[in-house]
Protein backbone atom coordinates (compact mmCIF):
# COMPACT_ATOMS: atom_id res chain seq x y z
CA UNK A 1 0.00 0.00 0.00
CA UNK A 2 2.56 2.60 1.01
CA UNK A 3 4.92 1.65 -1.88
CA UNK A 4 1.75 1.97 -4.37
CA UNK A 5 0.43 5.61 -2.41
CA UNK A 6 4.53 6.96 -3.13
CA UNK A 7 4.23 5.82 -6.26
CA UNK A 8 1.46 7.93 -7.36
CA UNK A 9 2.32 11.24 -5.24
CA UNK A 10 6.05 10.72 -6.99
CA UNK A 11 4.06 10.32 -10.30
CA UNK A 12 3.05 14.24 -9.89
CA UNK A 13 6.68 15.28 -8.74
CA UNK A 14 8.45 15.71 -12.43
CA UNK A 15 7.14 19.33 -12.59
CA UNK A 16 8.01 19.83 -9.34
CA UNK A 17 11.30 19.07 -9.33
CA UNK A 18 13.33 22.25 -10.37
CA UNK A 19 11.73 23.97 -6.99
CA UNK A 20 11.40 21.24 -3.74
CA UNK A 21 13.41 17.65 -3.12
CA UNK A 22 11.29 14.91 -3.53
CA UNK A 23 10.80 14.55 0.34
CA UNK A 24 9.53 17.68 0.29
CA UNK A 25 7.33 17.64 -2.38
CA UNK A 26 5.47 14.46 -0.10
CA UNK A 27 5.47 16.20 2.35
CA UNK A 28 3.43 19.38 0.62
CA UNK A 29 1.43 16.38 -0.84
CA UNK A 30 0.86 14.98 3.13
CA UNK A 31 0.24 18.04 4.44
CA UNK A 32 -1.56 19.58 2.02
CA UNK A 33 -3.73 16.17 2.23
CA UNK A 34 -4.09 16.94 6.28
CA UNK A 35 -5.04 20.39 6.09
CA UNK A 36 -7.22 20.01 3.36
CA UNK A 37 -8.76 16.97 5.55
CA UNK A 38 -9.06 19.36 8.22
CA UNK A 39 -10.24 22.48 6.77
CA UNK A 40 -12.84 20.21 5.19
CA UNK A 41 -14.06 18.13 8.76
CA UNK A 42 -13.82 21.68 10.19
CA UNK A 43 -16.48 23.42 7.80
CA UNK A 44 -18.51 19.84 8.36
CA UNK A 45 -18.53 19.79 11.98
CA UNK A 46 -18.69 23.61 12.49
CA UNK A 47 -21.89 23.85 10.16
CA UNK A 48 -23.69 20.58 10.02
CA UNK A 49 -22.91 18.99 13.54
CA UNK A 50 -22.34 22.23 15.59
CA UNK A 51 -25.11 23.91 13.63
CA UNK A 52 -22.57 27.60 14.24
CA UNK A 53 -24.22 26.67 18.28
CA UNK A 54 -21.70 27.16 21.02
CA UNK A 55 -21.70 23.66 23.13
CA UNK A 56 -22.51 23.22 26.75
CA UNK A 57 -20.80 21.39 29.05
CA UNK A 58 -22.22 20.99 32.93
CA UNK A 59 -18.10 21.12 34.10
CA UNK A 60 -15.92 24.44 33.59
CA UNK A 61 -15.74 25.77 31.42
CA UNK A 62 -19.65 25.67 31.12
CA UNK A 63 -19.10 26.96 27.86
CA UNK A 64 -17.10 26.87 24.50
CA UNK A 65 -17.62 28.34 21.15
CA UNK A 66 -18.58 26.86 17.97
CA UNK A 67 -15.12 27.61 16.25
CA UNK A 68 -13.27 26.41 19.56
CA UNK A 69 -15.21 23.11 19.46
CA UNK A 70 -15.31 22.25 16.15
CA UNK A 71 -11.41 23.15 16.05
CA UNK A 72 -11.08 20.14 18.92
CA UNK A 73 -13.40 17.52 16.71
CA UNK A 74 -11.09 18.36 13.99
CA UNK A 75 -8.02 18.02 15.61
CA UNK A 76 -8.53 14.42 16.53
CA UNK A 77 -9.33 13.61 13.16
CA UNK A 78 -6.13 15.19 11.70
CA UNK A 79 -4.41 13.83 13.88
CA UNK A 80 -4.06 10.53 13.02
CA UNK A 81 -4.20 11.37 9.64
CA UNK A 82 -1.44 13.33 9.86
CA UNK A 83 0.70 11.52 11.96
CA UNK A 84 0.23 8.50 9.54
CA UNK A 85 0.98 9.94 6.41
CA UNK A 86 3.67 11.65 8.22
CA UNK A 87 5.69 8.38 9.50
CA UNK A 88 4.97 5.98 6.75
CA UNK A 89 5.02 8.56 3.83
CA UNK A 90 7.96 11.48 4.45
CA UNK A 91 9.69 10.60 7.22
CA UNK A 92 10.77 7.09 6.70
CA UNK A 93 14.54 7.60 7.29
CA UNK A 94 14.28 7.55 11.14
CA UNK A 95 14.95 5.40 13.48
CA UNK A 96 13.31 7.14 16.39
CA UNK A 97 10.97 4.07 17.74
CA UNK A 98 7.21 4.54 16.96
CA UNK A 99 6.13 5.58 20.30
CA UNK A 100 9.11 8.41 20.72
CA UNK A 101 7.58 9.94 17.62
CA UNK A 102 4.42 9.81 18.37
CA UNK A 103 5.11 11.42 21.10
CA UNK A 104 7.19 13.98 19.60
CA UNK A 105 4.43 14.25 16.91
CA UNK A 106 1.90 14.98 19.43
CA UNK A 107 4.28 17.83 21.15
CA UNK A 108 4.16 19.56 18.22
CA UNK A 109 0.66 18.96 16.88
CA UNK A 110 -0.44 20.12 20.95
CA UNK A 111 1.17 23.65 20.39
CA UNK A 112 0.25 23.97 16.95
CA UNK A 113 -3.46 23.21 18.72
CA UNK A 114 -2.55 26.20 21.23
CA UNK A 115 -1.25 28.53 17.88
CA UNK A 116 -4.57 27.60 16.21
CA UNK A 117 -6.61 28.48 19.13
CA UNK A 118 -5.39 31.48 19.65
CA UNK A 119 -4.72 32.98 16.07
CA UNK A 120 -8.41 31.17 15.57
CA UNK A 121 -10.03 33.42 18.72
CA UNK A 122 -7.95 36.45 17.26
CA UNK A 123 -9.65 36.59 14.38
CA UNK A 124 -12.75 35.07 14.63
CA UNK A 125 -13.71 37.38 17.76
CA UNK A 126 -11.59 40.35 17.34
CA UNK A 127 -11.04 40.20 13.76
CA UNK A 128 -14.21 39.28 12.96
CA UNK A 129 -13.39 37.13 9.81
CA UNK A 130 -15.43 33.62 8.92
CA UNK A 131 -14.34 30.92 11.09
CA UNK A 132 -13.33 29.08 8.00
CA UNK A 133 -11.79 31.47 6.44
CA UNK A 134 -10.00 31.81 9.57
CA UNK A 135 -9.00 28.51 9.90
CA UNK A 136 -7.49 28.48 6.44
CA UNK A 137 -5.18 31.72 7.79
CA UNK A 138 -4.01 29.58 10.23
CA UNK A 139 -3.40 26.23 8.44
CA UNK A 140 -1.39 28.33 6.17
CA UNK A 141 0.99 29.68 9.19
CA UNK A 142 0.99 26.73 10.82
CA UNK A 143 1.77 23.84 8.00
CA UNK A 144 5.43 26.26 7.51
CA UNK A 145 6.18 25.80 11.27
CA UNK A 146 4.91 21.86 11.46
CA UNK A 147 7.34 20.69 8.45
CA UNK A 148 10.99 22.42 10.21
CA UNK A 149 9.05 21.22 13.49
CA UNK A 150 8.65 17.64 12.20
CA UNK A 151 11.94 17.61 10.24
CA UNK A 152 14.45 18.73 13.37
CA UNK A 153 12.49 17.47 16.35
CA UNK A 154 9.09 14.20 15.83
CA UNK A 155 11.08 12.46 13.09
CA UNK A 156 14.61 13.74 13.54
CA UNK A 157 16.99 11.71 11.63
CA UNK A 158 20.39 11.07 13.37
CA UNK A 159 23.77 12.20 11.14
Amino acid sequence: MRKAVLKFIDFFYPPFSRWVSPHTFRYIISGGTTAATGIIVYYIVYNFILHQQHVDLPFPPGMITAPVAALIIESVITFIIGFSLNKYLVFTQSKLKGRVQLFRYGTVVATNILLNFAMLKLLVETFHLYPTVAKIICTVILAVFSYFSQKHFSFKVKQ
